[in-house]
């Protein structure tokens, strides 16, 4: 009887202390999640620097200023090569996009024809040069840009009037002439400071009177050529490459 009080004490004793030393037992400890991360937004403000390659075609129309009057030379298109470079800064608010830019290219648009004014002439009309400079507006989704552009449009040209039989040369004009621009173009940031695009732009060059270096020059059929008149618009479709300055921070929006 003595034995089982003991027991039966014992095991109470036990059972008490139980709850005791679980509460004495230290907390588990609180472990944070880690923070989600967070896909970097492609900013596109910055300066840039890049290069440009493609097509463009010139459609020009000649008319000659003779005794007579002016008269009609003739149009033609004429088609070829452009490569060049451009320069720019570009700022984001939101996902607009504004920019300025200019862009200068070596071209070789260039085309002879017989003259309608006189079958004994032939005319050659070539734009050697054209430079941009514009303003850009544009809507991002990351790194994805779609832009306008317009502004002011320059090109080098000259035109040489020769001999059809003898193939010398009888006057000659060269000059350098301005109009506006439009154009449209989209580009892609492929690395955090690199990316390519594809433009079009649209020249409206006007026209120009320009007095031929030697006029008075009686031609074949005894035309006697003053000067000339040149009206010429431009088309280019470019691929582009751009190096933007900065890293690739985040947009604002």
């Amino acid at each position: 009887m003595k034995k089982m009080l003991l027991s039966g004490m014992a095991l109470l004793a036990v059972s008490m202390a139980a709850p005791a030393s679980a509460a004495d037992l230290a907390a588990k400890p609180y472990v944070k999640a880690p923070p989600p991360v967070v896909a970097p937004i492609y900013d596109w403000t910055g300066f840039y620097i890049g290069a440009n390659g493609g097509w463009g075609q010139s459609d020009n129309c000649v008319d000659f200023v003779t005794l007579a009057g002016t008269v009609a030379s003739g149009c033609r298109d004429r088609s070829g090569g452009v490569v060049g470079g451009q320069i720019g800064y570009r700022w984001q608010t939101n996902q607009f996009v504004f920019g300025l830019e200019a862009q200068g290219d070596w071209a070789d648009l260039s085309n002879t024809r017989v003259s309608l004014l006189n079958p004994a002439l032939s005319t050659t009309v070539k734009t050697d040069g054209i430079g941009l400079f514009t303003a850009q507006l544009g809507w991002a989704w990351n790194a994805s840009l779609l832009y306008v552009k317009g502004g002011a449009a320059v090109t080098s040209n000259r035109l040489d009037v020769f001999n059809n039989l003898t193939g010398v040369g009888l006057v000659s004009a060269s000059n350098t002439r301005w109009g506006g621009t439009a154009g449209v173009g989209w580009e892609y940031g492929f690395a955090p400071n690199w990316s390519v695009g594809v433009e079009y732009d649209h020249l409206w060059m006007g026209h120009d009177d320009r007095t031929f270096a030697g006029a008075g020059i009686i031609a074949p059929g005894g035309v006697t050529l003053l000067g000339g008149r040149i009206t010429q618009d431009v088309d280019m479709v470019t691929v582009r490459f751009n190096y933007r300055f900065g890293g690739w921070g985040t947009a604002r929006y």
